[in-house]
């Protein structure tokens, strides 16, 4: 079945949802707390998006299916180690994957992101180096705060801070996106773009 676009607004609820979900809990209760509702939210945000669109982005599966075992872990384990160290480990492996995929000349990115534009070969290959850094970078920063500062800096860090920079850094790409944009003529121009990328 077809996917269909969803709102914007639709789109920032669902990925933001469940983050503020996590920050209010912890401030409530805690970060066990927190966390139990931070894994019922990210289902929740998944089952809304394949109701609305009949698709879940790749990039909420992996982060659902990541945040659902780490979460369980802390739960049973009573650690808070283990969802401190979800993000790390969600950073992680997009960069592998990225950088990974780069070597092999392939570029997943367009897949990671849906295929929401068209770039030319170069443009793919230029803004998956430049995420695979970021998702690195991110990995590396994650491990800093939760290691040096608090729970409760971690949980604002990781809703707060983490929102803003990432939309930063996306917003920084605007300009890459328009130097190697390219309009598809037809539906099956567009078609054959998203082949050529997924093939490398």
């Amino acid at each position: 079945m077809d996917k269909t676009q969803p709102h914007p607004l639709f789109k920032l609820a669902t990925e933001l949802g469940p983050l503020l979900v996590f920050f209010f809990v912890n401030a409530k209760f805690n970060l066990f707390v927190a966390t139990g509702a931070f894994m019922v939210a990210i289902v929740a945000a998944m089952a809304a998006s394949y109701v609305v669109t009949r698709h879940i982005p790749i990039m909420a599966i992996v982060t659902g299916v990541i945040v659902l075992v780490f979460g369980t872990l802390t739960l049973v384990l009573h650690d808070e180690t283990f969802i401190k160290l979800k993000p790390t480990i969600i950073y992680g492996l997009f960069a592998a994957i990225l950088g990974g995929g780069l070597l092999f000349g392939r570029s997943f990115i367009a897949v990671m992101f849906d295929q929401m534009f068209n770039l030319t070969p170069q443009g793919w290959r230029i803004l998956t180096l430049r995420w695979a850094l970021f998702f690195a970078g991110m990995a590396m920063l994650n491990e800093i705060v939760w290691r040096t500062q608090s729970t409760d800096f971690w949980v604002n860090f990781k809703v707060f801070g983490v929102t803003l920079i990432t939309m930063i850094f996306a917003i920084a790409q605007m300009p890459l996106t328009k130097r190697y944009g390219i309009e598809p003529a037809s539906l099956e121009a567009s078609e054959a773009e998203a082949g050529d990328v997924r093939k490398g």
